[in-house]
């Protein structure tokens, strides 16, 4: 379907992607990995062709569609949720257009036996299958379930866009690319502000849905439940795996061993070749022997093992100033947006040196309060203040939005640093991995992750008393996640963490603040002990719609009217499943016949009669397939 083929990508004299190549086919469900800023997300401009390569050609077929998801997007505004989705659909035209000009197209063609008829065949059946699609639903049902499926409430699809996160615009957008539902799908990073319960259904949705994805994650579980290959960028290189992460990572390992126990070998073979050279150069009874070995050493394979990017984050925090016993304290909080309360009557107070979670379902607050704390958005009612001497770092999730995409990597924190901090900022910058000359780089050509740690540098420029980190994990991979808790565990002021993530959480904090239906619970101790009070696996459990539990009855029992209406409906079940397993006979015997006369047809045979009876069969072979299968179930 698409070929990357001997691609380059350099600028003053770095080279992040060195000469790669492969091949992504109609099957494949690619795992996009590698550290922050190997170039994942280089990858799929180049491939979507917003950017081009130094050297090398990305070869797509005519018509292929490609839907495309950034980590970092412009958003629409002016529209309402439903509205922007919708938009989508005017797409459905120019397909239908399309299958006019091939229809006619093969009318034309009598080249029946070709490889290039059989792809237009191919494309035509492919098209008519994504319009039957879309037409199998009004568009507007169709929207509705995928902005359900992505967490969106009904009460909600009227909202302005404008109103959003920047996290639930994200969805829109990844909502509009599934309702298109093109050949090829690039996904960079869409978990990332999914609950559990959306990245459920989306790994539903990519299970069974026939079509290329190109997906990168740091959601292990994810890329295991929807990926059947793994891609691997690493200094430049890309090493191929036709298996999901897991089962990628245990061949990986396996392959460095074998490189490196072949190489020993070999190394310890060479240095015995030299040195019976060199014992023996001399000796004209060796000669005849000598020269063979050299020869021998010289036209020697020698194995290399593959180069390991071993380069990691060595974050410390400065020391903080001592701050107010009482670093934030909240009473009767009311927060939210005009027209819209979050969650009310809250009673929250941080003490010097407490590490405190935020966790709960997205929407319930934590964000909202975040933003209170630090000042950028005013509560509804009640109080809220910091502390005596409090000197607050704030982290906010959309660094993409605060960054000045015009500075450069040096600049951004040039700009701000005061004093004899800006002496070290080169050396802030290394701990982050800016190195070299990519302090230079300018901030629109960063990644996801690299914008994170920039992000994160900012925070060493003064001696903040409390760190106040919103989903500061988001886009790290999973080395520089451990390390930077390693060094939030250091850090010796006040924190304030909101994240998703149990691993990162876990042994950080010693106070845990609950949002949910509108109300905040303090919880002492860590992130075990909540989960075990709650009776909870996983923080991801609490991102779970919670169903009412309905009241226990027992029936003594069925009555008679139940059991009548229980038979009938099973009498009306088999006849129906009788009826399509009759009908999907009748069908796959005439497009049989069908395939048969297209493979030869004779004069008096109408090419484009057949092909719209073929397409007419498939698609209504497929419905009744579909219909038998959820019957059978």
């Amino acid at each position: 379907m698409v070929s990357i083929n001997d691609v380059t990508v350099a600028w003053g004299g770095f080279t992040l992607l060195d000469r790669i190549n492969f091949h992504i086919s109609g099957s494949d469900k690619i795992g996009l990995v590698g550290k922050n800023g190997a170039g994942k997300s280089t990858l799929m401009k180049l491939i979507m062709g917003v950017q081009n390569p130094t050297s090398g050609h990305i070869d797509r077929p005519p018509g292929i569609t490609i839907g495309y998801l950034p980590q970092i997007m412009e958003h629409h505004k002016g529209l309402t949720v439903m509205e922007e989705t919708m938009t989508v659909f005017s797409e459905t035209s120019g397909i239908a257009k399309e299958i006019e000009e091939l229809t006619a197209l093969l009318g034309e063609r009598t080249d029946y036996e070709s490889e290039e008829y059989a792809e237009l065949i191919e494309r035509l059946s492919d098209l008519n299958d994504r319009l039957a699609v879309s037409a199998s639903e009004p568009p507007e049902v169709a929207a509705r379930k995928t902005l359900r499926g992505l967490g969106f409430l009904d009460s909600e699809l009227d909202r302005r866009t404008e109103t959003f996160s920047q996290g639930w615009n994200m969805r829109i957008a990844l909502a509009k690319i599934l309702l298109r539902q093109p050949d090829l799908m690039m996904l960079d990073e869409p978990t990332n502000h999914l609950d559990i319960e959306s990245i459920e259904w989306l790994e539903d949705y990519l299970k069974n849905r026939r079509c290329s994805l190109l997906v990168v994650s740091h959601d292990r579980k994810f890329l295991d439940n929807v990926t059947n290959r793994t891609v691997e960028i690493m200094l430049g290189h890309i090493h191929d795996y036709k298996v999901p992460y897991s089962q990628y990572l245990t061949l990986r390992s396996e392959r460095i061993a074998q490189q490196t126990a072949a190489y020993q070998n070999q190394q310890r073979m060479i240095q015995k070749t030299e040195e019976f050279i060199q014992a023996f150069r001399y000796k004209p009874t060796k000669s005849n022997q000598v020269q063979s070995r050299i020869k021998a050493q010289e036209k020697l394979d020698r194995i290399e093992i593959d180069e390991t990017d071993n380069v990691r984050l060595t974050v410390k925090f400065p020391p903080a100033p001592r701050s107010g016993d009482v670093v934030y304290k909240a009473e009767g909080l009311v927060a939210g947006y005009p027209g819209k309360v979050v969650f009310s009557n809250a009673n929250i107070e941080i003490k010097r040196g407490e590490k405190v979670a935020l966790v709960g379902r997205n929407g319930e607050g934590k964000t909202t309060l975040m933003r209170i704390i630090a000042g950028e958005l005013e509560p509804l009612g009640g109080e809220s203040r910091l502390g005596y001497n409090v000197d607050l770092g704030y982290y906010a999730q959309n660094q993409e939005d605060i960054l000045d995409k015009t500075e450069t990597v040096f600049s951004t924190l040039d700009r701000v640093a005061v004093g004899e901090v800006r002496t070290k900022l080169r050396d802030i910058l290394a701990q982050f991995l800016f190195r070299g000359e990519d302090i230079d780089k300018r901030v629109n050509v960063l990644s996801g992750g690299e914008r994170a740690r920039l992000g994160m540098a900012g925070l060493m420029l003064k001696n903040h008393n409390l760190l106040a980190l919103d989903e500061p994990t988001n886009h790290m991979d999973i080395k520089s996640k451990d390390i930077l808790k390693q060094a939030l565990k250091a850090y010796d002021g006040t924190l304030v963490v909101v994240s998703h993530d149990r691993d990162f959480l876990d042994s950080l904090v010693d106070k845990v603040y609950e949002f949910r239906d509108g109300k905040v619970t303090e919880h002492l101790g860590g992130v075990a002990e909540f989960l075990r009070r709650r009776k909870l696996e996983n923080l991801q459990e609490l991102e779970r719609q919670e169903v009412p539990r309905k009241a226990e009855t027992v029936r003594v029992s069925a009555s008679r009217q139940e059991m009548k209406e229980k038979s009938r409906e099973d009498r009306k079940k088999k006849n129906r499943i009788s009826y399509l397993e009759a009908e999907i006979e009748k069908n796959e015997s005439r497009m049989s016949e069908i395939e048969k006369k297209l493979s030869a047809p004779t004069p008096q045979d109408d090419i484009m009669e057949l092909t719209r009876e073929y397409l007419e069969c498939k698609r209504d072979l497929d419905a009744k397939t579909e219909e038998w299968g959820t019957l059978i179930d």
